[in-house]
């Protein structure tokens, strides 16, 4: 789902720090000389400003690592720093994803962000997904990010496990490391069924009350347990 020094993962360590992908490293080969050590408080006012440029952004990136002597953490922090925010979130991962892309790069996105075709993608990514417009990454990504999540969760009185970066990529969220990799595994598969399904004339979308029915079923919550999501 990742290839070159695409995406990013983050993971909360405490309530004053937590690790993030560094810029550049690569997913797929991630060692420990590729991830930085960020402090929250040094990121999250950030995304209040109004008048950062470039250089004062990437300025306040080195100066939240809490090594020093670390790689300078990704762009993206900023978005991680606010998500690990979240109620129960531990974990973050943003990958660019083929199939997901292939719909965010199509005028059937935000319909692929609002409905559910198979009962797993409902256990896995939630019955709806967060979806956001293109946003110049960083800065101005988070705070969109924010915007849209933060009335996501006031519509449908539920935290998201799937967001959507329209031509760009998915954010998965979740309370542990394999959490969040079996909704970024799903919003894949997903992703290549919808995309199948719309060659033969469909999809054919589950029903509001299909959906509902799946998410309260009491079977799914207990696989959900197993799952860690």
């Amino acid at each position: 789902m990742s290839i070159l020094g695409e995406g990013n993962v983050s993971m909360r360590m405490s309530d004053e720090t937590f690790f993030v992908k560094a810029s550049g490293s690569n997913l797929e080969t991630l060692d420990e000389s590729g991830i930085a050590e960020c402090r929250f408080d040094k990121l999250l006012p950030m995304i209040e400003s109004k008048g950062m440029d470039d250089a004062q952004i990437d300025q306040a990136l080195f100066d939240a690592r809490v090594n020093l002597a670390a790689k300078k953490p990704s762009v993206e922090s900023l978005f991680h720093a606010w998500l690990l925010g979240l109620p129960g979130v531990q974990c973050v991962g943003h990958v660019h994803a083929i199939a997901v892309n292939q719909i965010l790069c199509s005028p059937r996105a935000k319909e692929f962000a609002r409905k559910r075709i198979f009962p797993d993608e409902i256990v896995c990514c939630g019955c709806e997904s967060v979806f956001v417009p293109y946003t110049d990454p960083g800065l101005a990504l988070a705070q969109v990010i924010r915007e849209k999540t933060m009335k996501f969760v006031a519509r449908t009185k539920r935290e998201p496990r799937i967001i959507l970066l329209e031509n760009h990529g998915v954010i998965a969220v979740g309370s542990s490391p394999q959490g969040v990799l079996a909704s970024l595994l799903m919003v894949e598969k997903s992703a290549q069924i919808f995309v199948g399904a719309a060659n033969l004339g469909g999809p054919n979308f589950l029903t509001a009350k299909q959906v509902k029915r799946i998410a309260g079923r009491p079977d799914e919550h207990y696989r959900q347990s197993v799952l860690k999501l």
